[in-house]
């Protein structure tokens, strides 16, 4: 995904279940050109999308980007924990390689971490601010990341659903999410259900501290701009994450953040997309437990995920605005 003024590589991973494709093609001859996903480990991490989905058929991708600040560390370590999770032969995991394409670049700023900077890149510019107009020369890792995600959009095979930006915050404390605010009410709403579920499965996530704003000083953010870009299907969130520590609902002590805490947050916002999309019922019951839920909540044990060919036709849709009613915080 191009380079850095530094000549540094920029690597955009997606993860996908390579038999889903598969049954999408619906008759089409397979041919070796047909299999060509680049840079495939295990089967289910590749560098781009299969082109041979049938006509009119859409791939649902959720694209997470991270560490554009790079003294934000924390954003790293709940990336990677996003990704491990992907790509293991956890049931959970495996549907949602089944049915949704994760487009994922964990370093927006690789020179800036490299120099040991906090915020910058390394000619001196917060990245962060510049999503509006991008320069190929000054801010090549952004424009690429743009252009990647105004391709996608623009594509009729594919359907951008979520736009995550992962940040670390240095003065709050617990996980929580900034949003975009609308003027359809029904879309505002909708928005607020991922951060929603996402707190009923993480325990460091606060959904009190979630906030949805249209502050003018965030204008050149990710979250601002692809918001105002993409349509009424997509919704786009800043994950922030306390560089410190969290509070576990119901108590004062504070619990301080480790690299493991962190990763647990970004499985329990991968795990978030199963609750989100309806596709529980895909996992049959399973001896491995979820990853990280909260105390009070059922974990779901035993059994096995069914075979692949018993979920190909099954029907599935997003949580809906009405659905607000029965999640509780």
């Amino acid at each position: 995904m191009g380079r850095t003024l530094k000549r540094r590589k920029l690597p955009v991973w997606a993860a996908w279940e390579a038999q889903a494709w598969q049954r999408m093609r619906e008759g089409q001859q397979e041919t070796q050109q047909e299999h060509r996903p680049a840079q495939v480990q295990g089967g289910a991490l590749c560098t781009r999308l299969p082109d041979n989905l049938r006509e009119g058929a859409e791939q649902k991708v959720v694209f997470i980007t991270g560490r554009v600040h790079p003294g934000e560390t924390p954003s790293s370590f709940v990336c990677q924990g996003i990704i491990d999770f992907l790509i293991s032969q956890h049931p959970i995991a495996r549907v949602l390689r089944e049915h949704l394409v994760f487009k994922i670049a964990p370093m927006l700023n690789p020179d800036g971490v490299y120099l040991g900077n906090y915020r910058c890149s390394l000619m001196g510019f917060d990245l962060n601010r510049h999503w509006l107009d991008p320069s190929p020369w000054a801010h090549p890792t952004l424009h690429g990341v743009k252009q990647l995600i105004i391709q996608m959009y623009n594509d009729p095979k594919t359907s951008l659903e979520f736009y995550i930006d992962i940040h670390a915050h240095s003065t709050m404390m617990n996980g929580f999410m900034y949003g975009n605010i609308f003027e359809d009410e029904e879309r505002f709403q909708r928005q607020a259900i991922f951060p929603k579920l996402l707190c009923q499965n993480a325990e460091d996530f606060s959904y009190s501290s979630t906030s949805f704003n249209r502050d003018a000083v965030k204008a050149g953010t990710g979250r601002r701009f692809l918001g105002g870009l993409l349509d009424h299907t997509s919704y786009c969130y800043t994950l922030e994450v306390s560089f410190y520590s969290y509070i576990i609902g119901g108590t004062t002590a504070a619990v301080p953040y480790t690299e493991e805490a962190y990763m647990k947050l970004g499985r329990n916002v991968a795990r978030t997309f199963l609750d989100y999309y309806r596709l529980n019922p895909l996992v049959e019951r399973v001896a491995i437990p979820m990853p990280r839920l909260r105390p009070d909540a059922e974990p779901d044990t035993s059994g096995e995920m069914r075979p692949a060919g018993d979920t190909a036709n099954l029907a599935y849709r997003r949580c809906s605005a009405a659905d607000l009613i029965n999640i509780t915080v």
